[in-house]
């Protein structure tokens, strides 16, 4: 039975940046862009954003507010960054069991090793796992995050649907992504910038142009905000709401289960 229901999606289409792939093909693709990024991608972060995606960072964990005691589960959350987050803004005895759930495991490889490096021992957890088919219960997690995750997935929907199957009434969904810019005059740099500047500087320090090509096109793929809010709604999620950060460069998306 698996193999047919392989076989099947294989015949569906779906974008690899700009670049029409097979649905089977695209989760290979994007675990073979995350394996190569794996070891640089913290750095690449800083140099991308200039540094600015730990203050949309700090507000994401601002918005979540997570409490003691806790269930939190971080989604294409390999390196533990929201993760790690979360933890020390509790307090690291306090802190419910917060998950790490990513498609590629050299990522959570860093992540993991990031996280011992911090003394990090306890309270964590990773696995190895697909956001359109989450290994986790129903109504088993409070909140549910997913940082500069969400534009990789083949089929969002699905995405939207298991995060609010996870979610324990009341719950809470989040989602910080690139998202489309609002003030004209940020427009035009902003282009420049990604398709550009960004590959050349992927190429000088993580020797992979193609790579940061590939997540300059799939910014630009990604639902617009108002576009990500409907799509919630059909997924189940209420009391849908987003807040723009740096002009629209980024966008902070929540949704409850209720």
């Amino acid at each position: 039975m698996a193999e047919k229901k392989d076989q099947k999606h294989s015949s569906e289409t779906t974008h690899f940046g700009y670049e029409e792939v097979s649905v089977g093909d695209k989760k290979n693709r994007v675990r073979g862009v995350f394996e190569s990024v794996a070891s640089k991608y913290d750095i690449m972060n800083d140099l991308m954003s200039g540094g600015v995606h730990r203050l949309w960072k700090a507000s994401l964990i601002d918005w979540v507010n997570p409490q003691p005691g806790e269930a939190h589960l971080d989604v294409a959350g390999g390196t533990g960054d929201i993760a790690m987050r979360i933890i020390d803004r509790v307090g690291r005895d306090k802190a419910g069991p917060v998950t790490v759930c990513d498609l590629t495991r050299e990522m959570m490889l860093v992540g993991r090793d990031r996280a011992i490096d911090q003394g990090i021992l306890k309270g964590i957890s990773w696995t190895c796992g697909n956001a359109e088919s989450l290994p986790f219960p129903d109504r088993s997690m409070n909140s549910y995050t997913i940082a500069f995750g969400l534009r990789n997935v083949t089929h969002i929907d699905k995405a939207l649907a298991e995060a609010r199957r996870v979610l324990k009434p009341g719950g809470r969904f989040f989602c910080l992504e690139f998202s489309q810019v609002v003030l004209p005059i940020l427009s035009d740099i902003y282009d420049q910038y990604s398709f550009k500047i960004l590959p050349n500087m992927g190429q000088l320090v993580a020797n992979d142009r193609e790579s940061y090509k590939y997540l300059a096109e799939s910014i630009r793929r990604f639902p617009p905000q108002e576009d990500l809010i409907s799509m919630m709604r059909t997924a189940g999620l209420e009391h849908c709401s987003y807040r723009n950060h740096t002009g629209g460069v980024a966008a902070i998306h929540c949704g409850w289960r209720i």
